[in-house]
Formats: structure tokens, sequence, C-alpha cells
């Protein structure tokens, strides 16, 4: 089996990288990124490395020696670790040294450049899981009533200009209002923060950025977020179809219906679906 580096932080989305590589035929080699990846992790895989978030050239020398050619990041790095916990080797401080925006798309993108003059072609996160993304139109039993939909309408217009600048991709509105706008908290904080401030009865818009490099970063909910929206209440969640990817996404879709949660896919770009998922 050809190897398949995974650059692993935390949550379930490793695991799935894993499985669906696995699935593919792919011997598994994971970089595990100490202080985030599971312990868990190395039963699903066929090798594993912890390393440092700073330690690139220790990470491209592991997967140069195991003969992986291909590598996918899959899971989340707190964005605070990023900038304030690296101790870079001498690799990353040549990548840093080029940076012309010190943010975490351009950060990684560099990483993802770096890799690919060692040989190793960075592809999208959600390479082995076409199964695991939204779909377009109505993916739950329950479907947005009208007045839902136009709190649809205009918070996708917000989320997408939310996105558009790079400041991040959820929105929650309530009312054609605008009540919680994400940050570097993330989507689940706030939904929450939504709840505090309006109450019950809010809905929740996510989408990809233009031009989405599905690489790194991918739109991502999960049973935290429908945790999350439990908490505060939260109606509906739309997402963009194709490019978000939904963990679990049977188990995630069942515990939505049993919330009476309605789940749309948008289509990417902008406009809802019409299909049924």
């Amino acid at each position: 089996m050809e190897p398949l580096g995974i650059i692993a932080g935390n949550g379930r989305f490793p695991f799935l990288a894993a499985a669906g590589a696995r699935r593919a035929g792919r011997r598994v080699v994971a970089l595990a990124i100490r202080e985030e990846a599971a312990p868990e992790l190395e039963a699903e895989v066929d090798e594993i490395h912890w390393i440092g978030l700073g330690q690139l050239g220790r990470g491209i020398d592991i997967l140069r020696k195991a003969g992986a050619r291909e590598a996918v990041m899959a899971g989340q790095v707190k964005h605070r670790r990023i900038f304030s916990d690296v101790v870079p080797d001498l690799k990353l401080l040549g990548v840093l040294a080029r940076l012309a925006f010190q943010n975490t798309d351009s950060l990684i993108g560099a990483v993802a450049d770096a890799l690919a003059r060692e040989g190793i072609t960075l592809l999208p996160s959600v390479a082995f899981l076409g199964d695991q993304l939204a779909v377009a139109g109505p993916m739950t039993r329950r479907r947005p009533d009208r007045e839902e939909r136009r709190d649809i309408e205009y918070g996708e217009r917000v989320a997408r200009t939310l996105a558009g600048m790079d400041l991040g991709q959820t929105a929650v509105v309530k009312h054609r209002a605008a009540v919680a706008l994400e940050a570097m908290e993330g989507t689940d904080e706030v939904i929450r923060r939504a709840g505090r401030i309006a109450g019950k009865g809010t809905t929740v818009v996510k989408v990809a950025k233009p031009g989405q490099d599905m690489r790194f970063d991918v739109p991502v909910v999960g049973a935290g977020t429908l945790a999350a929206m439990r908490e505060a209440g939260s109606r509906v969640l739309a997402v963009d179809a194709a490019t978000t990817l939904i963990i679990d996404r049977s188990a995630f879709l069942a515990e939505a219906d049993v919330d009476g949660v309605a789940v749309l896919g948008l289509e990417p770009g902008g406009g809802e679906a019409t299909g049924n998922g």
C-alpha cells in the first residue's frame, strides 16, 4: 500500500481520515501533534510519531523515510497555540521568514509549499471523506419554516461577508438580526454566546471562505456543534454543501432529528440548494 501521511490535530477528524484512507487501500503514517491529537489514534493507524507543533523538519524527515509522497491535514489545532506556543525548528523558521502575513492561512499555506518542495503533496483534507460531506438541500426530517428560511438568507449574506474578510465562517442570527459572529473562539462557542445574548430560536449559518483551500481549515460541524445548539436553543443549521465536513454524518443527522433541528445544505458560494439530502 502506498503510504499516506496524516498530520493529526484534535477531535474525530483524524480518525475519520485514517479510516477513509485505509478503506482506499492506503497505509497510514500519522504525525500526531502533541497536546492536540488523541492517544487512541495509535490504534487506528499503521505508524504514529508524536511531534511538536514547530517540528516541521522532523515531520518531513519522518514522511520521507516512510515513503509517503502525499499527506493530509486533519483535526484542529487551537488558534492561540499556532502563534503563541510554537517553538520553530530551522525548517519552520525559514517558512516564517518568508511569510507576508502573520495569519493561520498564510502559515499553513507556506507549510504546504515547504512540503511540496520536499516531494510531499498536501491533498484536500476530505480527499477520503466524500461520504461525510454535507449534501445539497434538507438533510433532516424537519425543514426550516418560512421565517427560518428568511433568517438563513440573511445569515448567509452576513456569513459570506465575514468569511470574505477571513475573520470567521459562522454567523448566528435571529429575526434577521446578527446576534453573534465567529472570530477565533470557533463555531461552538459563538453558538453558545448567541444563546446567552438572544435566547432560544437562533439560526446558525456556516459557510466556506471564497476560494476555500480544501487542504486545510475546511468547515467542520460535529457532535459538539449540536451540543452547543441544544444548550443555546438553536433550531436551524445551514452549511455549505460539498465543502462542509459533518463529523460522523449519519449519527450527526440522526441526533439532529431527535433534537428537532433542521439541517440544510447551501450552494457553495451563495444560494440555498434545492436538492434533497
